[in-house]
């Protein structure tokens, strides 16, 4: 058999099956993808814009495999069963009629069928030559030597923070199913913003959403080739004009064309809640007292009041459709400007089994305490830590019977913060833009690097107003924060009979007057 390149196999392919040309871009990823195959690089990853035939051009690199090696097996994973169906049809279409394929397939009209195809073979093996499989198919005990994962990101795989989980779950299975130096090729665009399509630097700013300290695709090697290039060109032209590039992005919005045409992770669905708006800072907050008053500053700049958050929930959060536990702190200076400073999940299980939120009473006879309890102490812990003077706890459902609870765990830490009851009654979404949408706009909300390690920058992506998706537990608790800010009071002594106030409120305090009743 005559060997033919890959480049020259899409080639005869387009010019003398199809009667067409063959698109600049597509001379570029047939190359790459031989290049890859005769280096012995076994873990790539093909990314264009949507519309760009890369799928089509994937099931002539499969017809073009099995050219070279009938007795491989080649697995096509996609978002759905029907997706996947179109690969296999695509590659059967070329084995039957590209001249390079003769002899291919295979006489037995059942070697032929719809979801799988095995061509004419030396090796008498178990699974066909391509087959073709939905992601959340059953694999084991399937066998293969090149695995396809073509478009398995799509918004039914990714728009919750739950189904981007499971499709990696799944897509972690492929490892069992791979033969010992076998090729895994994904092929696909972004959808989301926590994509597994993301590079370093992406995956470090995502990793709030996944808890992904490296890129799902670490170590892949890449080829990502979006509609316009750094020149502002098209790279398909004779298709992607200037003018239908205009009309494309005006229909579909910037955030649309900016994932699935320019290949940049972002939520397709426009977000009214912008985490890149948030100023990040560094630093811990620095208290000190002198001459009987207290300060509490903040990279230099002095604080003048706080706000603190509850809003409780019982059971484990993270999954299904259980609430956080939230408390947020936010801090204000004397410009008027916002500090998030933490937030904390007081019923979040991490990786390893542990609750986010601390539990400072755990010891000898404290172990057996319930989850309010524990919850209660984590907060105490909470404000005591970062000398707040009040926490305010939402009463709305079980949050009636805290207050008292807290109470009493904020006295034996010897925490001096009120507890102060709220009922929500403004609906939740509006509540949560009337608390960001503004200071996001102005650029006044500053937060904590720690902030980034929550789920709520994951959260702050994933909102969207009356749409029932997803949590927005961290939201709320912030929201409640930012709404319920005091207002600034001037700084006045306070006496060394009171503990002091790093807030400058005024005190009750004893002047001598000189007056007597009895005189």
């Amino acid at each position: 058999m005559i060997a033919v390149s890959f480049p020259e196999f899409v080639e005869i392919w387009n010019r003398v099956v199809q009667r067409q040309a063959t698109p600049g871009h597509h001379v570029r990823i047939a190359g790459w993808l031989q290049d890859c195959w005769l280096s012995g690089d076994r873990e790539l990853l093909l990314m264009a814009f949507r519309n760009s035939g890369k799928s089509t051009l994937v099931g002539l690199f499969a017809g073009w495999l099995l050219r070279g090696d009938p007795n491989l097996r080649l697995l096509v994973l996609a978002a759905d069963l029907a997706l996947a169906r179109k690969m296999v049809r695509n590659t059967k279409r070329v084995i039957e009629r590209h001249p390079a394929t003769c002899g291919l397939k295979p006489a037995r009209r059942d070697q032929w069928a719809a979801e799988r195809f095995t061509v004419n073979r030396t090796l008498e093996l178990r699974d066909p030559s391509m087959l073709a499989c939905g992601i959340h198919a059953n694999l084991t005990g399937s066998r293969a030597d090149v695995v396809i994962c073509d478009d398995v990101e799509v918004p039914n795989t990714c728009d919750t923070a739950l189904k981007r989980a499971d499709l990696r779950a799944r897509l972690g299975e492929v490892e069992y199913v791979l033969c010992p130096g076998g090729l895994q090729l994904y092929v696909g665009t972004p959808h989301t913003y926590d994509t597994i399509y993301a590079d370093g630097s992406q995956a470090v700013a995502a990793a709030a959403g996944s808890g992904e300290a490296v890129p799902f695709l670490d170590g892949f090697r890449r080829l990502e080739i979006p509609l316009l290039g750094p020149d502002g060109e098209s790279a398909w032209p004779e298709r992607f004009s200037k003018r239908s590039i205009g009309q494309i992005r005006r229909h579909t919005g910037p955030n649309k064309f900016a994932s699935q045409m320019m290949l940049r992770p972002v939520d397709i669905a426009e977000g009214r809640l912008d985490p890149d708006r948030l100023q990040p800072y560094d630093g811990a907050l620095a208290y000190r007292e002198a001459g009987g008053r207290a300060w509490l500053s903040l990279n230099g700049r002095p604080l003048v009041s706080a706000s603190c958050w509850w809003d409780p929930a019982f059971g484990a959060a993270g999954g299904g459709d259980r609430d956080g536990s939230v408390i947020a702190a936010v801090y204000t200076d004397d410009r008027g400007m916002a500090f998030l400073h933490r937030v904390q999940w007081l019923n979040r299980t991490g990786a390893g089994g542990a609750r986010a939120g601390p539990d400072p009473g755990a010891g000898a006879g404290r172990d057996e305490a319930d989850e309010a309890t524990r919850q209660c102490r984590a907060v105490a812990a909470f404000v005591q830590a970062l000398h707040l003077p009040a926490v305010t706890v939402e009463t709305n459902g079980l949050g009636r019977f805290l207050p008292g609870l807290l109470r009493r765990e904020l006295g034996r830490a010897g925490a001096a913060a009120a507890v102060i009851e709220a009922t929500s009654r403004t609906p939740k979404d509006r509540r949560i833009l009337e608390a960001f949408d503004a200071r996001l706009a102005a650029d006044a909300l500053f937060a904590h690097r720690s902030v980034w390690a929550t789920p709520f920058v994951g959260e702050m992506r994933a909102w969207r107003p009356g749409v029932a998706r997803g949590h927005d537990d961290g939201l709320d608790a912030v929201a409640g924060c930012l709404l319920s800010q005091p207002v600034r009071l001037g700084r006045t002594a306070s006496p060394l009979s009171r503990p002091p106030d790093w807030r400058g409120t005024a005190q009750v305090t004893r002047a001598a007057t000189g007056f007597s009743p009895w005189a």
